[in-house]
């Protein structure tokens, strides 16, 4: 079964403000680096029920996909992500726990389901410990079988740029790119 969005791989951007964090997810150039700009996104801060809308452009007149919690402050809240028009898209949630070394996501959509953890436990553990905020952080998203679903790897810079690569057909390019955004918004970046 292949998702209804199938992209193998896109790039996200981050965009600093003083209220907002802004996201910019682009397909890949035919020839390398960015191509057409796939969603914008604005995610507010210290929102107490996290929610984040993406739109064709950075007009934000048509909304295109979004992700919202489940939970108003719970740690291990779960976030749906839905289309335009509401429908199901996927789920995902940050597993806390888990995460007190290691930051660790699970994933959900159509015929799949999976775990992601950050790949470096030393990069992990400098994070939490120093206020270091340029480390590329790599994170391997995999079925309950071993299978890779997805990968986001943040180079290492001062403003996030991520790539992710989604190498399962069955993972729908706005669930990726929800789980993107969600994962650099959740790690306070």
């Amino acid at each position: 079964m292949t998702a209804q969005m199938h992209l193998p791989q896109f790039f996200v951007k981050q965009k600093l403000t003083m209220m907002v964090n802004r996201y910019e997810v682009f397909a890949p150039a035919p020839g390398g680096g960015y191509g057409q700009l796939m969603a914008f996104a604005e995610q507010k801060r210290f929102a107490f029920k996290e929610q984040v809308t993406f739109y064709a452009d950075s007009t934000r007149t048509r909304p295109v996909f979004g992700f919202k919690a489940r939970a108003v402050m719970d740690l291990n809240a779960g976030y749906d992500v839905t289309d335009e028009t509401g429908a199901s898209l996927g789920f995902f949630r940050k597993d806390f726990g888990a995460s007190l070394l290691r930051s660790t996501f699970h994933v959900e959509g159509p015929g799949y389901a999976g775990t992601g953890q950050e790949r470096n436990m030393a990069i992990a553990l400098i994070r939490r410990f120093t206020d270091v905020d340029f480390l590329p952080i790599h994170f391997d998203y995999v079925s309950s079988d071993g299978a890779p679903l997805i990968s986001v790897s943040r180079q290492m810079s001062i403003g996030d740029r991520y790539t992710v690569d989604v190498p399962d057909p069955r993972v729908d390019f706005r669930v990726a790119a929800a789980v993107a955004v969600a994962m650099d918004a959740l790690m306070a970046r």
